[in-house]
């Protein structure tokens, strides 16, 4: 019988040593998870912020404004427009790959 009370209780020393460590382990996965989910929410944030500054950069207006005051550039009148099909462009392209004049 005492050998039976002693096994029985290292059984339930073993077994509490297994909780212990379990729960052990579960706290640090998840501070671990918390962590991961606040750079997952910093990583939204900048996406959020890329995109905003993307769209801003590739405002038709800022284009326009930049190709006017930089590269002086302004936008053709009708009558200097040509619209030219694809199998005219190929026509036009030479075996390099450059636009005939």
């Amino acid at each position: 019988m005492f050998k039976l009370n002693m096994f029985l209780t290292f059984v339930l020393v073993v077994c509490a040593l297994g909780v212990v460590t379990s729960q052990h382990k579960a706290r640090k996965l998840f501070m671990m998870l918390e962590n991961e989910k606040e750079i997952a929410q910093q990583i939204e944030v900048e996406w959020g912020r890329l995109q905003l500054e993307q769209s801003t950069l590739v405002m038709h207006g800022r284009i326009e404004k930049i190709a006017k005051e930089q590269l002086n550039m302004k936008v053709p009148i009708a009558t200097q427009v040509q619209i030219i099909s694809s199998e005219e462009a190929a026509d036009l392209q030479d075996m390099d790959g450059v636009f005939k004049p």
